[in-house]
This record gives C-alpha cells, sequence and structure tokens, in this order.
C-alpha cells in the first residue's frame, strides 16, 4: 500500500492552487533564499540566479496543480530551478564565450571564525574556476544531495559518465585548491 506524505506546506499549496497571493508570497518567502543558492551554485552569476530563480517561481505557481504531493514541495521546487538554471547555461553557452563570464558568489552569512572564512572563500574561489560542467556536477551531487541516478537523468548522461564526470570533477577542484594553497604559502600571487 503506497502512501502519500502530507507536505508541511499543504494547506498553502491549495491555496496557491486557486492564484491566492497571500499563499504564494508565504510560499516564495520560504524557500527563495534555498532556490536562489542552488541556481547561484549551477549559473554561478547573481543577477542570473535571481532572474532563474523568479522565473522558477513564476513557473511553480503556473504548474502547481502538477505537485502530485508525491516527495517535499521543497524538492519539487527545486527540480524546477535546476531545471530552468540547466537551461539558463545552455543559453549563456549560445550567447556568450566563457571567458567574458565574471561571477562573484556571495559572502558566507553567521561565520566568526576567520580561518573557516578564509577556507570557504579558498573552496569557492576554487569551484568558480572550474568549468561550467564540473561546476554543475560538483553543485548537483554534493550542495543539492542528488546521487547519480538523479544527475543522470537530469543531465541526460548515463549513471556511469554521472560517476566518471564527478569524479575528475572532485580531482580538478582538488588540484585547483591544492596549487592554490602552494601559491598562498609561497606568496605567488
Amino acid at each position: 500500500m503506497q502512501t502519500i506524505s502530507k507536505d508541511i506546506h499543504g494547506e498553502l499549496i491549495e491555496k496557491c492552487c486557486k492564484n491566492d497571493g497571500l499563499a504564494q508570497l508565504k510560499i516564495y518567502k520560504h524557500y527563495y533564499r534555498q532556490m536562489y543558492n542552488t541556481s547561484l551554485r549551477i549559473v554561478n552569476n547573481p543577477q542570473e540566479a535571481e532572474d532563474v530563480m523568479q522565473d522558477s517561481f513564476l513557473d511553480a505557481f503556473r504548474k502547481i496543480q502538477n505537485y502530485t504531493g508525491e516527495g517535499s514541495f521543497g524538492g519539487w521546487l527545486r527540480s524546477i530551478v535546476v531545471n530552468n538554471s540547466l537551461d539558463a547555461l545552455r543559453r549563456r553557452k549560445e550567447e556568450l564565450s566563457l571567458d567574458e563570464v565574471q561571477v562573484e558568489m556571495p559572502e558566507p552569512e553567521d561565520i566568526y571564525d576567520k580561518n573557516i572564512e578564509y577556507r570557504i572563500d579558498e573552496i569557492k574561489d576554487a569551484i568558480n574556476k572550474l568549468s561550467d560542467d564540473d561546476r554543475i556536477i560538483i553543485s548537483l551531487f554534493l550542495f543539492e544531495g542528488y546521487d547519480h541516478d538523479e544527475i543522470s537523468l537530469i543531465l541526460n548522461i548515463s549513471n556511469n559518465a554521472s560517476r566518471t564526470r564527478y569524479s575528475r570533477a572532485k580531482k580538478r577542484l582538488l588540484r585547483i585548491l591544492t596549487v592554490h594553497r602552494a601559491e598562498s604559502i609561497f606568496n605567488l600571487n
């Protein structure tokens, strides 16, 4: 017997189905930061992430009747954000060369330990130096929590390709971090 768990936002979702603006605003306020960060990790551009997030909420509210209640609403919304982020990245690749893209990551919030803050900035810088393909696979696996089966469906690649790309991306990230560490030790910057 299959059971569908009731989403914690069930009442709000029902009101959103009836185009209740206040309910939509409450859903937006609850999820906007998480969805922005999800998009930012993929598109690697704050303004574009903001646009993707806004478009994703509009899409979600237009398609909210398609939410079946299987899984969490946040997971359903996140899949819309991930797909829209990947679409934005594909459009950007068609429009711009990668050399023209300049990226800034938001500063970490509520971190008091300078050493931890330094390491986080170092990791963010290293992730920003990865290619789009490497950054996407790292973000989907490490930050968004998708497994390789899910990633293979999202990126339309095989499960083995997902594992291989993740392994190679992780090695490239570690190589960048190692070089960065050596440069800081020997003041090569």
